[in-house]
């Protein structure tokens, strides 16, 4: 491993604090995809809609207790696409590290084009310019020191768990008839289709869909590394972030599922909008406004604080160009996030001038490499601690119940879903794409090693 790497674990004035490491975590998750997007979810899925959180919790819960570990025993290599690389090669290092930043430029493109027309609603200006801007403005933040990334992420996270803990507050006064008319509540859960109104593969589909509103949480263990005490921010980060993330999302969507039958949700509209109309809460929608945008903002700083630090990372490993390097994690790799900001912009502009092409092709391509990326945490893990266990390490560094059995099942589910979307017409590009990508990724992967040992 580089000599940087190390240095990761050093005290500085500039890294980030452990507030920075504890918002970041939480906030981290909660983005304009359960503010907005959890719509056309529960449009898709109706009630059921809640045991896909809970499944999809479930597995954060897993992968993050994983890569705590592994990143406990083992601390100071930087991302989870190093513990990657160190259990299965290069060659998947190489490919699980592209493929995550792909799939974080584009959600960086697209986040850029949703604050774009957020913002067209106070500033008469084309959603092209108003997204450089926004992009513009997020590589400033980054340009500096990371403990400035962890001051904007902080208060930007801070505004969006506020509005999430007053929603699930006044919903449960509601509910409870504390205040409002009363609301029927197990007839607005079960006289419209059942539990189940779709089906049940209509709720595996859509895993994708819910994970990519609850993903994010692996940024938390990045940052850590540059904090005073990587280790114990990893530890505590990694021991309760899943169960918190899965009580935010289910408390707060099982209250609107409450409060509004589910067909009463439009798909790309705020359901918390409608669940606080239908409560008499004043400016409802400007409150809203206020709580996207505020998450769009946080995605777009962590979207490109995370691509710099990969792409950096996959400079140190030569499987990218050289000039992306850092010379110390204390300063901010800025041509990393030159390079990452520039090919979110051409994210945002191919949403423009090609949405039902290029952008639809992109989202296609990016939509199910999480899991795949989830999948070889799992398998990461199985060979780090095989390999614990053979030097007698097991017991003092890892904890996680039923081994290896958890693993396999986590594995399953990924298997299962994309399954799930292959058998979904809605969904099946998707899975095909997002294979295709990754197939493409290990072919270059394959392509670059054999160079690297001719060369």
């Amino acid at each position: 491993m580089p000599e940087q790497n190390s240095t990761s674990a050093v005290p500085s004035p500039s890294g980030l604090r452990n507030r920075h490491i504890a918002m970041i975590a939480l906030g981290g998750t909660i983005g304009a995809g359960l503010f907005v997007g959890s719509s056309a979810a529960i449009a898709a899925t109706g009630p059921a809609i809640l045991l896909g959180f809970l499944l999809v919790g479930l597995l954060i819960i897993m992968i993050m207790r994983m890569l705590g570990e592994m990143v406990v025993a083992d601390p100071g290599r930087g991302s989870f696409v190093e513990y990657i690389r160190a259990a299965h090669g290069d060659r998947i290092g190489f490919t699980s590290g592209w493929l995550y930043w792909f799939f974080w430029v584009v959600v960086l493109g697209s986040e850029a084009i949703a604050g774009a027309l957020l913002l067209q609603d106070w500033i008469n200006a084309p959603a092209w310019v108003l997204a450089v801007g926004l992009v513009v403005a997020m590589k400033i933040v980054n340009f500096f020191a990371p403990r400035i990334f962890g001051e904007c992420e902080f208060w930007l996270s801070s505004i969006k768990v506020f509005t999430i803990v007053a929603f699930v507050v006044l919903g449960i006064l509601y509910v409870l008839h504390v205040f409002g008319p009363g609301v029927p509540v197990a007839q607005n859960v079960l006289h419209h289709g059942g539990i189940f109104p779709h089906g049940v593969i209509a709720l595996l589909s859509i895993i994708p869909t819910i994970l990519f509103t609850m993903m994010g949480s692996e940024i938390a263990t990045v940052a850590a590394a540059e904090s005073s005490e990587p280790g114990k921010n990893v530890a505590r980060v990694t021991r309760s972030l899943g169960v918190r993330i899965t009580l935010f999302y289910v408390a707060a969507v099982g209250l609107i599922l409450m409060i509004l039958p589910w067909t009463a949700i439009v798909p790309g509209k705020s359901p918390f909008v409608a669940a606080m109309v239908a409560m008499g809460i004043p400016g409802a929608a400007f409150i809203m406004r206020i709580a996207v945008l505020s998450a769009v903002l946080s995605c777009l700083n962590s979207s490109m604080y995370i691509t710099s630090r990969i792409l950096t990372e996959l400079a140190d490993q030569g499987d990218a160009p050289a000039f992306l390097t850092r010379a110390s994690v204390n300063e901010a790799p800025r041509m990393a996030i030159t390079v990452s900001s520039v090919a979110g912009m051409l994210v945002a502009f191919s949403s423009i001038l090609a949405p039902q092409t290029i952008f639809a092709f992109l989202l296609s391509c990016s939509g199910g490499l999480i899991l795949l990326i989830y999948c070889l945490i799992a398998t990461s893990y199985i060979v780090v601690r095989n390999a614990a266990r053979r030097i007698g390490t097991e017991k003092a560094d890892f904890s996680l119940p039923f081994f290896p059995l958890c693993n396999y099942i986590t594995i399953g589910g990924v298997v299962l879903v994309f399954l799930a979307m292959l058998a979904n017409p809605s969904e099946r590009m998707t899975a095909l794409a997002s294979l295709g990508t990754a197939v493409v990724c290990y072919g270059l992967a394959t392509i670059f090693s054999r160079k690297s040992v001719t060369a």
